[in-house]
C-alpha cells in the first residue's frame, strides 16, 4: 500500500494551521507511522504550530536553479535533492519540508518539475504526507503536489467563510490533480451551533464531515506562543479533530 496523501486548505484565520498540527499529532498518537509534513502556505507557521525551528525552505532552491547558481560540477537534479535534504526538519515522529514561494521572475517550470519529481520520490517514504496548503492552492495547481487522497477544507463558522470555502472546491474542481474524497470542516463554532449556515454549506457542494468549537486553550497557545501540537489530550479542539479524523477513515 502506497502513502496517503492528505491536503489542507482554506483562507488564513480559520484555523486551517491548528487543524493540520492535530492531525498530525492525531495519526502521531494512533498510527504510529512514518509521517511528512509539508509546509505549502508561506504564512501558515506550521513548523510554530509543531514546535519546529526551520532554517531553510526549498523556495530558495527554486531561485537558486532559476539563478544558474548551481555550483560548478553539479547537475540541476542534484542541487535540488541536495537542498531538499538541507530542508528537511528531521524528528522522531514528524518530519517537516517548508516549500516556501519563489521570489525571482519568470517562468519556473523547469525547477518546479524537479521538486514535482523530488517530492514524489520522497513520498515513497511516508505511510502519511500531510500538506498545508495556501487558500490560491499554487502548489496544486502547479501539481507540485498530486493525487491527494483526503481534502479537508477549513472554514470558520460565518456565511462569508463558507462561501470561500466553496470558492476552493471550486478551485479543487478545475484543477488536473487527482482528489478521492474532499471534506468542509468548519471551526470555531460556538455553543449555539452552525443550524443558521446550513443552507450555506449546502450551496457549496461540500460533504460537512465534523466541527470544531471554538477552544479557549488554542487562543491561550497562540497568544504564548506554544506549540499547538502540545494542546492537552481534554481540548476541546484535539477531541474534535480526533473524531474527524476516525470519521474519514485515514
Amino acid at each position: 500500500m502506497g502513502s496517503k496523501m492528505i491536503a489542507v486548505a482554506g483562507k488564513g484565520g480559520t484555523g486551517k494551521t491548528t487543524f493540520t498540527a492535530l492531525v498530525l499529532r492525531e495519526l502521531v498518537n494512533t498510527k504510529k507511522a512514518a509521517i511528512l509534513a509539508v509546509d505549502a502556505d508561506p504564512n501558515a507557521n506550521l513548523n510554530e504550530a509543531l514546535g519546529l525551528e526551520v532554517d531553510n525552505t526549498i523556495a530558495e532552491a527554486v531561485d537558486s536553479v532559476k539563478a544558474n547558481d548551481v555550483p560548478a560540477g553539479m547537475t540541476k537534479e542534484a542541487f535540488i535533492e541536495w537542498k531538499l535534504s538541507q530542508s528537511m526538519v528531521e524528528t522522531k515522529h514528524v518530519d517537516l519540508l517548508v516549500l516556501g514561494v519563489p521570489t525571482g521572475q519568470g517562468c519556473y517550470c523547469y525547477p518546479n518539475d524537479l521538486l514535482r519529481r523530488h517530492l514524489d520520490t520522497l513520498r515513497g517514504n511516508y505511510d502519511y504526507v500531510v500538506t498545508d496548503n495556501e487558500a490560491g492552492l499554487e502548489h496544486l495547481s502547479r501539481q507540485t503536489v498530486q493525487d491527494i487522497d483526503h481534502f479537508f477544507i477549513i472554514s470558520d463558522a460565518s456565511a462569508r467563510s463558507i462561501r470561500s470555502a466553496g470558492r476552493v472546491k471550486q478551485i479543487v474542481d478545475t484543477l488536473h490533480t487527482k482528489v478521492h474524497n474532499i471534506y468542509l470542516v468548519v471551526t470555531k463554532v460556538m455553543e449555539t451551533g452552525i443550524d443558521d449556515l446550513m443552507g450555506e454549506i449546502e450551496a457549496t457542494g461540500l460533504q460537512l464531515i465534523g466541527t470544531i468549537p471554538y477552544d479557549p486553550e488554542v487562543a491561550e497557545y497562540d497568544l504564548k506562543g506554544k506549540a499547538l501540537y502540545e494542546l492537552p489530550e481534554n481540548s476541546k479542539a484535539v477531541m474534535a479533530v480526533k473524531e474527524i479524523v476516525a470519521k474519514a477513515g485515514l
